[in-house]
């Protein structure tokens, strides 16, 4: 039996959570970055390429740079699309929303001045800008994925950043029926709906502490 992928982050969503959510289907291990002289260790071993994290073992190599692992995932476990005309519409789709990601996932760490504004900006590129690309898009495709006739890295994406728009606007998805529907789909995939209870990998909400360690660690 091949071994697990190991990660290595924080111990909350950051960069790696998109990264967890490919990998429920295989399982995963993970190490969490809690001192400097952890991430100084992956540093002199040569782990880093770019000195950053995440960092993901797994087929042997030392992946890094979320995109190209999240990427690597996507093909290995055939949520890639069947060509390149489906992978680069995947592609798009991907980084659309990454966009909307980066937005959520920088929230914590901004200066308590900035946050409401930050928090109304998220609301409104949603809303205006991010969900009528998706809504329009699954009203298309017909067969209830984003692309093609198959789960996609594009739908578990599409899906975890609209759990994390829902959990600061819990009606947000009312003028967008297909989303609706699209979510309750993605619920019942086994893997997904494993990886939707209480206990598992999935991280919650970052809280103080996760941002205090983050600060600490990488020294920001």
């Amino acid at each position: 039996m091949a071994e697990k992928a190991k990660l290595y982050y924080f111990d909350g969503r950051g960069l790696m959570e998109s990264i967890r959510w490919l990998l429920t289907v295989a399982g995963f291990e993970e190490v969490f970055l809690k001192t400097r002289e952890q991430y100084e260790q992956l540093l002199k071993d040569g782990a880093l390429m770019f000195q950053q994290v995440p960092l993901v073992e797994i087929d042997g190599m030392k992946l890094i740079q979320t995109k190209a692992i999240l990427n690597y995932i996507a093909a290995k476990y055939n949520l890639y699309g069947k060509d390149l005309k489906e992978r680069v519409m995947i592609d798009m789709y991907v980084e659309g929303i990454r966009d909307l990601m980066e937005l959520i996932a920088k929230h914590p760490f901004l200066p308590p001045a900035e946050k409401d504004s930050n928090t109304k900006l998220i609301q409104t590129k949603a809303v205006d800008r991010y969900f009528p690309v998706y809504e329009k898009a699954l009203d298309q495709s017909g067969g209830g994925y984003l692309v093609g006739s198959q789960l996609s890295k594009a739908d578990v994406q599409v899906f975890e950043v609209v759990l994390m728009v829902e959990e600061k606007f819990p009606s947000i998805l009312s003028n967008f029926p297909q989303l609706q529907a699209f979510q309750t789909r993605m619920r019942s995939v086994p893997a997904i709906q494993k990886f939707l209870q209480p206990g598992s990998q999935r991280k919650p909400q970052p809280d103080d502490n996760y941002v205090k360690t983050v600060r600490e660690v990488l020294r920001f």
